[in-house]
């Protein structure tokens, strides 16, 4: 699911998370770059390894220091996941997986959407876990289903009924234990014609484009500019105003990932930052609005189609690992 609002031209990234606009910050002040080290090289690590800081993060907290000192953006601790925690998030993840599998294998034309909501209810609490979207700042459902034009948030509906010809976004966020995961999926109801079958195909390659990209110590602008140029390279456009998000902890964390950006800028890509990659992408202009009746469903502004997929990525010192698809 989908943060941030950033105006054009704004300096700063502005949240919407799920209507609430609030600065966010991504990056450490001098202060909190050396607070890092206050651990004496022999102390317990502070991601609770239980080996010694010199032998665990020691070196990567040098490495951060370094980084910030030549001008990078760097992640703070806290949104830097251990490995217990990691092994959480992991479980949250599987039943987000396992509850788009089920909309798989059983969405079809006479759906409505309000029984895609049933179902990722019932999977969900039946599981253990809470839908991460179910009354959070006051949004009524447990899944964003956005069909054709929708670009995102849809609100499910029993008068919304799936028709051949649709495009769908069902997106699905998970709470275990109080960790969080989170991932989306494009549908094609029956025969949806060459024109949006492609803007659908296109939108997956440009989040595979992206993850090609994710790699330990790189830049979140190196994700940014693959997804945006494959957008750009197959005549379509990527909005601009909403964006990704950390992920694990909270439903939305830092940083607050564009689809815009230029290589070699934005925050490092240290291994343990956790986000998600998730484009929407436009047939037509970039331009969006928000339905004023329900204050929640994202519209293309010249009312053509829009798709979006979402996956979960750990960086790790290997390379991306996907958490939720």
């Amino acid at each position: 699911m989908f943060r941030g609002f950033c105006p054009s031209g704004s300096g700063g990234a502005q949240s919407a998370g799920f209507g609430c606009y609030r600065k966010i910050e991504g990056d450490f002040s001098g202060k909190e770059v050396k607070q890092l080290n206050h651990l004496g090289r022999n102390d317990a690590c502070w991601c609770g390894s239980g080996k010694k800081y010199k032998k665990c993060h020691g070196p990567f907290d040098d490495k951060l220091n370094h980084l910030q000192a030549q001008g990078r953006i760097v992640p703070k601790r806290g949104i830097i996941k251990t490995a217990e925690q990691i092994a959480e998030i992991k479980k949250s993840a599987e039943i987000n997986v396992a509850i788009l599998d089920y909309v798989a294998e059983h969405i079809k034309e006479g759906i409505c959407t309000a029984e895609i909501d049933r179902w990722v209810y019932d999977i969900t609490t039946k599981a253990g876990a809470v839908p991460a979207p179910l009354n959070y700042e006051g949004f009524p459902n447990s899944v964003c289903t956005s069909i054709n034009n929708q670009v995102c948030h849809g609100i499910p509906s029993e008068e919304i009924v799936l028709m051949e010809g649709d495009i769908i976004n069902v997106d699905v966020s998970t709470i275990l234990n109080g960790y969080y995961s989170d991932s989306s999926r494009m549908f094609c109801i029956g025969d949806v014609g060459q024109e949006k079958e492609r803007l659908v195909q296109v939108t997956k390659e440009c989040v595979e484009k992206g993850l090609e990209q994710v790699k330990p110590w790189g830049f979140l602008g190196d994700m940014s500019q693959a997804v945006h140029e494959h957008a750009q390279k197959n005549g379509y456009s990527v909005v601009k105003e909403i964006g990704g998000h950390g992920i694990g902890l909270e439903f939305h964390e830092d940083p607050w990932v564009g689809y815009i950006g230029r290589a070699g800028t934005g925050m490092v890509m240290a291994p343990g930052l956790m986000f998600t990659i998730e484009p929407m992408v436009n047939m037509g202009a970039s331009e969006i609005f928000i339905d004023e009746d329900d204050g929640w469903t994202v519209y293309t502004e010249d009312g053509l189609p829009s798709a979006q997929w979402e996956i979960m990525v750990l960086v790790t010192e290997n390379g991306p690992e996907v958490l939720a698809w």
